[in-house]
């Protein structure tokens, strides 16, 4: 086991990952811009050190101030969190050349991983379920089309190189084409340095189903269920839950057990993410996510496994602690990321926090690094915590959840609080009747007016 661990990131996941490292018995460093001076992460590491100015590339971008700072205190080991260098295989390279663990998969994996096209040919290798689509990229608008006629209108153009919904545009018809393509892979350049594109069979009504993954590099990998995501905006998910109302069993263990069996062939290390579109009964994997994710707790909730604990484990080399047949899910569990913007038109609200009272009782978990007269910097992303509600079935789990919204009281900034105030009272959400772009056709006609 790890000595000490840097924790190469901030906000809610650098907390939550200094809480499993406290509970492991390992020494913590935190590191921080001049803008997160009086981060609770900060305040509660055992040792901190401030690696630069706001701007993240001057700071938690920085791998020569990154590794300075392990250098400094005598790090073992750095955990990347999510955002920033989880990805970056370089990082995990340059780490391992220092005598550093990267608490993580391995590099290869990460950077077959990071690219579209080469993901999406791994995992049809692996025997895990692809959209129909390009075998690779595509350069030429003829081979686009001949491309696009093939597997049928509409398709949606990806950048291979990223996500977060830039560099991805729908082409209806053989019309929409020549303007998709080139305002993709504009936005591909601009975004990733990177105009590599990829076309996909475009789903009408899917749901975004992932599939929580870990294995031990040692070849022993097990799925822990599934995650449904499809509650989206501009491809950013808000709302998570654990198990999805669309799947049935036999659904969740042909997946699961897909993707298990997948990644031990891999020889895969470290927790990871298996995201997929499903609509009428089938799947179709998009990408695979080399990190834990934000919505990682809602899996913890309904399996009793702490994630981000195992994930140090088996980076210090332990065998996994746990076997498929000790996987049980219990109960259903809902994540609202609640962020620092306008509810209804998602503009960020940075700002001292005047007020902040988080619900409580059974079943009802915060993760947040926030509190009464904290600042929401305006340099990052405008995550301020996340309500995780657990309960034995979905209903009492909305239930729960309804109160634990009305109880949460956040002054100062504007909050989405009220987005899930409505959400979790409207019929379609409650029935479980949603698809991934339920939520913007909601906004779109008025959800959030008056």
């Amino acid at each position: 086991m790890f000595d000490k661990v840097l924790i190469a990131n901030r906000g809610e996941i650098a907390l939550r990952v200094l809480r499993a490292c406290k509970e492991l018995g390992i020494a913590t460093v935190a590191v921080h811009s001049t803008a997160d001076s009086d981060a609770m992460h900060v305040k509660l590491a055992d040792e901190a050190v401030c690696i630069g100015p706001p701007a993240a590339r001057d700071s938690y971008l920085n791998v020569s101030q990154l590794l300075a700072a392990c250098e400094i205190t005598g790090a073992d080991a750095v955990h990347p969190g999510y955002g920033f260098l989880s990805e970056n295989a370089r990082f995990a390279e340059i780490l391992e050349e220092h005598g550093i663990v990267f608490i993580g998969p391995k590099a290869e994996h990460i950077r077959v991983m990071g690219d579209k096209i080469a993901a999406k040919q791994t995992a049809k290798r692996l025997g895990i379920p692809v959209v129909p689509g390009s075998d690779g990229g595509v350069t030429e608008d003829a081979e686009a089309m001949r491309v696009a006629r093939e597997i049928g209108f509409p398709v949606i153009i990806k950048a291979a190189a990223g996500g977060g919904g830039r560099g991805m545009k729908v082409a209806l018809g053989e019309h929409d084409m020549s303007v998709a393509l080139s305002t993709a892979r504009s936005e591909a350049k601009a975004a990733f340095g990177d105009d590599a594109v990829y076309i996909e069979k475009y789903l009408q009504k899917p749901r975004h189903i992932e599939i929580q993954v870990i294995g031990d590099g040692q070849g022993n990998a097990v799925h822990l269920g599934e995650r449904d995501c499809s509650l989206q905006r501009r491809h950013q998910k808000v709302w998570e839950e654990a198990p999805s109302p669309a799947l049935n069993a036999e659904e969740r263990e042909r997946i699961g057990s897909t993707c298990a069996k997948a990644m031990a062939d891999l020889g895969y290390l470290g927790v990871g993410t298996v995201e997929f579109l499903y609509e009428n009964g089938e799947f179709y994997f998009i990408e695979m996510n080399t990190r834990i994710q934000v919505e990682h707790p809602v899996t913890e909730m309904i399996t009793d496994i702490d994630l981000v604990n195992e994930q140090i484990r088996i980076a210090g080399g332990a065998k996994l602690s746990f076997t498929q047949d000790d996987v049980k899910l219990n109960g259903h569990a809902i994540e609202c990321r609640v962020n620092a913007e306008n509810p209804a038109t998602f503009r960020p609200s940075p700002g001292r926090i005047t007020q902040w009272h988080v619900p409580g009782g059974l079943g009802v978990r915060v993760d947040s690094h926030a509190y009464q007269g904290y600042v929401i910097p305006p340099y990052y992303d405008s995550l301020a915590g996340k309500l995780i509600v657990h309960g034995k079935t979905r209903t009492e789990c909305l239930m729960r959840l309804r109160r634990a919204l009305d109880e949460f009281v956040v002054d100062g900034i504007e909050t989405t609080l009220p987005l899930f105030r409505t959400l979790v009272r409207d019929p379609d959400i409650q029935d479980g009747r949603y698809d991934i772009h339920w939520l913007e056709k909601r906004l779109a006609n008025g959800l959030m007016d008056g």
